[in-house]
């Protein structure tokens, strides 16, 4: 597979489960965003797509850039202010769909404030799940940097497609490996012993940060059976989200993975007392 193909599934996903709903309107092309349903429920479809001529050439492949930043918080913010006087039972969910190949890097989005803008988006979705709406993130393609930080990191539940193609990580194994100071070939060797520097979806999920990890037949172009696993995983991650008072991210913490974050929380929650 190629990574032009790769950097369709964030648009074919986004369509197959919205039934081909029209667009926002307002929105730039690289940010797609539907309001649709989620069975029986109202919801918010978001997604970053390429867009080869941004205004901001790091931002045509499917990067998450300044533009693509505030956008993804406005698409949120609007409906957090729309939803704001309704009961939690009322409020609409919002599915980030997530394909995102890295954030821009370029001297103009430093200049301009990639931060603010990333923070911007990442902080709306905490506001949505911490306001009431059912925030689920739906892993499709790539997931690296910090565009995953910004376009889903902070749902309620998170579901990764069990595919071959679909990566979370901090950065691309080219750059990796020169931060390490080892070949990509090195690079692999290490990653395949250390679970958390790993690229494939399965080490990642066994750090405990995956709701489900969920297979289909085919990622790229998914048939009605994939459209219906993935619908169906949607409706129960909503379901779950619902009947769960919390509204943190403490379910990410149950891996054996994470064993030292528990008690290192633990320990920060003793001393506070």
């Amino acid at each position: 597979m190629s990574t032009q193909e790769l950097s369709k599934r964030g648009a074919v996903w986004l369509d197959a489960l919205t039934y081909s709903a029209p667009l926002q309107a307002g929105y730039p092309p690289s940010v797609r965003v539907v309001d649709a349903r989620l069975g029986e429920h109202p919801a918010r479809f978001i997604a970053v797509v390429p867009d080869p001529d941004n205004a901001f050439p790091r931002a045509r492949s499917g990067e998450v850039g300044l533009i693509e930043g505030w956008e993804i918080a406005r698409a949120v913010r609007e409906v957090i202010d729309a939803d704001a006087g309704r009961e939690d039972h009322d409020k609409r969910a919002i599915v980030a769909v997530i394909d995102v190949a890295s954030q821009a890097y370029g001297r103009r989005e430093e200049a301009y404030g990639i931060h603010q803008a990333l923070a911007g988006a990442a902080d709306a979705y905490a506001s949505a799940r911490l306001a009431g709406h059912p925030v689920i993130g739906l892993i499709v393609g790539r997931a690296m940097s910090g565009a995953f930080l910004a376009h889903g990191y902070q749902a309620n539940r998170l579901i990764a497609l069990a595919d071959s193609q679909v990566m979370v990580h901090a950065m691309g194994k080219e750059s990796a490996a020169r931060v390490t100071l080892r070949s990509v070939a090195d690079l692999e060797a290490f990653t395949a012993r250390v679970p958390p520097m790993a690229y494939d979806i399965d080490n990642y999920a066994s750090l405990g940060l995956l709701w489900k990890l969920l297979s289909v037949k085919n990622a790229d172009a998914p048939n009605g059976a994939d459209q219906s696993a993935v619908e169906k995983a949607l409706q129960e991650a909503f379901d779950e989200i619902r009947a769960d008072p919390s509204r943190g991210l403490g379910s990410r913490l149950g891996s054996a993975h994470r064993a030292s974050s528990v008690t290192v929380r633990r320990k920060l929650r003793e001393q506070w007392r």
